[in-house]
This record gives C-alpha cells, structure tokens and sequence, in this order.
C-alpha cells in the first residue's frame, strides 16, 4: 500500500504536514462547534477528539513513506 501511495505523488513530507494540519483542524472544530451549536462542551469535546484522532494515522503513514523513501 505504501508503495502505492509513493507511486501516485504522496510523500512522506505530504503526510507530516496533514498532520500538523489535523491538529490545528482539531482545535478549529472544537471552537466552531463550542460556538455554533447549543449542544455544549460535550458535542465540542468529541468533535475535537474525532479530527484529533487523525493526526496520528498521518504521522504513522509519513514514518512508513519515509522509510520507504529511503
């Protein structure tokens, strides 16, 4: 699969930045939602977490594109 992902144009740096971005996504949602809906902290908190799960998943697929990068 990563092999896949490298031939298509994805590199390793491309993963490394949506993940970063993840982070600051996690952080707007939180806000926008704590903001925008009268669901409270809770709905703002599971938005958060929900975005903030992806940052992991997109510095694991840059370890792996940058070792095969290698």
């Amino acid at each position: 699969m990563i092999e896949k992902l490298h031939d298509a144009g994805l590199r390793s740096e491309h993963a490394y930045l949506a993940g970063f971005a993840s982070i600051g996504l996690s952080f707007a949602a939180w806000a926008t939602s704590l903001r925008a809906e009268k669901a409270g902290t809770d709905r703002a908190d599971r938005w958060g977490i929900f975005v903030g799960h992806w940052a992991p998943t997109f510095f694991g697929l840059g370890n792996a594109l940058r070792s095969y990068e290698k």
